[in-house]
């Protein structure tokens, strides 16, 4: 196994159940379980993310790329990996536990609902990713499924998880790796080029665009559609839904969500714009209108992945993988857009290395979508 260092990272046991006491079962992935245990030393809960050594053979990179980034990571708005333990057959992850529930759960449960709260949720967001990109480290998958309350508290910390997708940016190289969830990538990415942590500026500006309105500012049916609006950054603030926000807020989305992404707002640059620093987000009431359009365009069947699950698969096809792709024992794929593929959201996808490796290599080795893709069958009743 790796991780055999100097660092002390991991501490070996026998049984881990010697340690904690294991619960119910939070979630699982394609080559994991996460269970709820309590310390039986201090009876704090935990989330322990328990890997089998068997489902590591060959993706030892791709966890140790987790494991380096959460290690290094200490700030109130990330979840914080607090001990690795080994067994012989287990790599055991025991994470912070988060239990406030997911961003738009919150938004829709919540009977009143303003500007100035999403302006406030943002600043928790900027504040954290500009602690990550200070350390060097991109995120490259942010997006609304991975913002957790840390409790149920009305004042509750939003936390951001899920860094199977982070890079550790290394002094002088850039990353050209396709990757991310396709509504929330910016425009370099799905251009191929050669990207930095830029991108997670744009995805916060995406992001800020939904808390305002309750839709995604790219949808379409037709992936090519989809994808050319992304690369052109063509995106409106349609009426009505836009008519009681702030010019304000405009403003400060088109500084994230701006193409070039050398004039795109950094971290630092947008925690200063009045939107979040000053006090010209409103205090209006936009409830009603918000939670409706993100109970209707982001239903647990179709947001729990990635709002636009068709896009992908059909980019997937035009790439001639879908004979291969729908062959899988791992995929079920039924008429057009009613049972999709989407790679398991909480989980790299290097766990899905075979799709990965298949579509690669019908790509010309591009990297287009390899390592990234997240892949879960799932109901979306979208046409």
């Amino acid at each position: 196994m790796p991780l055999e260092d100097g660092n002390g990272w991991k501490k070996k046991t026998t049984d881990i159940k010697e340690k904690y006491d294991f619960k119910e079962v939070l979630g699982t992935g394609a080559f994991s379980e996460v269970v709820l245990a309590e310390e039986k030393s201090t009876q704090r809960l935990v989330a322990v993310k328990c890997i089998p050594k068997k489902a590591l053979e060959g993706k030892e990179n791709s966890i140790e790329n987790e494991i380096a980034v959460l290690h290094r990571i200490k700030h109130e708005n990330i979840v914080s990996l607090e001990d690795i333990f080994e067994s012989q057959s287990h790599l055991y992850l025991v994470m912070q536990l988060v239990s406030g529930g997911e961003l738009f759960d919150r938004i829709v449960e919540k009977g009143f609902y303003t500007e100035r709260d999403a302006s406030k949720l943002i600043h928790q967001i900027l504040d954290a990713v500009k602690y990550l990109h200070d350390m060097g480290i991109v995120h490259r998958d942010l997006k609304p499924e991975n913002l957790l309350y840390y409790s149920m508290d009305e004042d509750s910390n939003i936390m951001i998880s899920d860094f199977g997708l982070s890079k550790i940016e290394d002094s002088g190289t850039v990353m050209s790796t396709a990757c991310g969830t396709p509504g929330y990538v910016a425009p370099e990415v799905l251009a191929q080029k050669p990207y930095s942590k830029a991108v997670d500026c744009w995805s916060i500006g995406v992001i800020s665009y939904i808390l305002l309105c309750g839709y995604p500012p790219f949808y379409d049916e037709n992936d090519a559609k989809l994808f050319e609006q992304i690369l052109k950054a063509e995106y409106e603030f349609d009426s009505p839904y836009w008519d009681d926000i702030s010019d304000s807020a405009k403003d400060f989305i088109c500084h994230l969500m701006e193409k070039d992404p050398t004039l795109r707002y950094t971290c630092e640059q947008a925690l200063q714009h009045p939107w979040i620093s000053g006090d010209t987000a409103l205090d209006k009431n936009i409830h009603e209108s918000v939670s409706a359009q993100i109970k209707k365009n982001f239903a647990k069947s179709k947001w729990k992945q990635a709002f636009n699950a068709t896009a992908v698969v059909r980019h997937m096809r035009r790439l001639q993988l879908g004979t291969s792709l729908e062959g899988s024992s791992q995929i079920t794929s039924t008429s057009p857009c009613h049972r999709h593929l989407l790679l398991p959201a909480k989980e790299m996808c290097s766990c899905q290395e075979d799709i990965c490796t298949s579509y690669k290599e019908a790509a010309g080795a591009s990297e287009q979508w390899t390592d990234h893709l997240r892949v879960n069958i799932i109901e979306c009743g979208w046409d």
